[in-house]
């Protein structure tokens, strides 16, 4: 009976296995697709030879892209917005949720019902707009800074995350060393929120950096423009190519090119995403999984 149970979990284990692998696979291919097509001959891809490595290598994609200038404006606009961002979502977040998390916090649930509601009812487009505009903020690069700087579901995260790990008890001991509700948040809580603000900063970042809707309704100045709407103009527009020429071989030619642009703008865009992720990965599964439980 035991030896049956054994072989019964090793035959499940390995259906797990195999079934993680063919998820893995399905999740890692489309993005390894993706670099390889940016480097490849786009007459190879539109034919369909371009499957495990590149073939025809060719960066005329990433040419046209970096010729444009306004990529560089771009990339400055989006990293001054996810830096002062984040900063501001990390400012109201991580003390929103420690104060939340308290057990002497009077009206918490109060707040957490309110703030829960606008989870799932919102002012909408036009409402948010108007309100935006009476403030000054439209065309200002504040509004990109601001808008996306706090989530509700983000601070759940961080108030579950000090719920599970801060123990009354170290607040008792605290208070009766005579530590302040700001020193012992500054000098205790804080040092020791390194994982969940490491997530709440990756998660505000990818979104600051990610965000495109907000920049295409509020900002119509090109200076203030986010690197993902210029790639958008360079990717549907088409602003890069020429296509007022005359020869129709040069036209097709450009057309093929215009198939890698695609691919290219999809890794310039998500590079330095890709590039931050390995600094707060050590952090990562600790601080969402202590973070979500509950």
């Amino acid at each position: 009976m035991k030896r049956r149970f054994l072989n019964n979990d090793k035959t499940f284990d390995r259906v797990v296995t195999v079934l993680v692998t063919i998820i893995l696979i399905a999740i890692f291919y489309p993005l390894f697709f993706i670099v390889i097509a940016s480097f490849s001959d786009p007459t190879m891809i539109a034919n369909g030879k371009v499957i495990f490595f590149p073939k025809g290598f060719n960066v005329e994609g990433y040419e046209y892209i970096f010729q444009d200038k306004r990529i560089w404006i771009g990339y400055y606009n989006s990293i001054r917005y996810s830096f002062f961002g984040t900063l501001l979502a990390l400012f109201i977040t991580i003390p929103a949720g420690y104060a939340l998390s308290r057990r002497d916090m009077k009206g918490k649930k109060v707040i957490m019902m309110f703030m829960i509601i606008t989870m799932y009812f919102q002012g909408g487009l036009i409402p948010t707009y108007l309100v935006v505009k009476s403030l000054g903020l439209v065309n200002t690069p504040y509004i990109l800074m601001i808008l996306g700087s706090f989530s509700v579901f983000n601070l759940i995260i961080t108030r579950t995350f000090y719920k599970s790990n801060l123990p009354h008890e170290l607040q008792e001991a605290a208070e009766i060393d005579g530590c302040t509700i700001g020193q012992y948040f500054f000098h205790i809580v804080v040092p020791l929120s390194k994982p969940i603000i490491a997530i709440i900063a990756l998660y505000y970042g990818v979104g600051h950096w990610n965000a495109f809707f907000s920049s295409l309704i509020y900002v119509t100045d090109n200076k203030l423009y986010p690197l993902q709407l210029i790639l958008r103009d360079i990717l549907i527009s088409g602003q890069t190519i020429d296509v007022t020429t005359s020869d129709p071989e040069v036209i097709e030619r450009l057309k093929q090119i215009a198939r890698t642009i695609k691919y290219g703008v999809i890794i310039v865009s998500s590079l330095p995403v890709i590039l931050v992720y390995p600094f707060v990965q050590k952090h990562f599964v600790k601080g969402v999984m202590i973070g979500s439980v509950k």
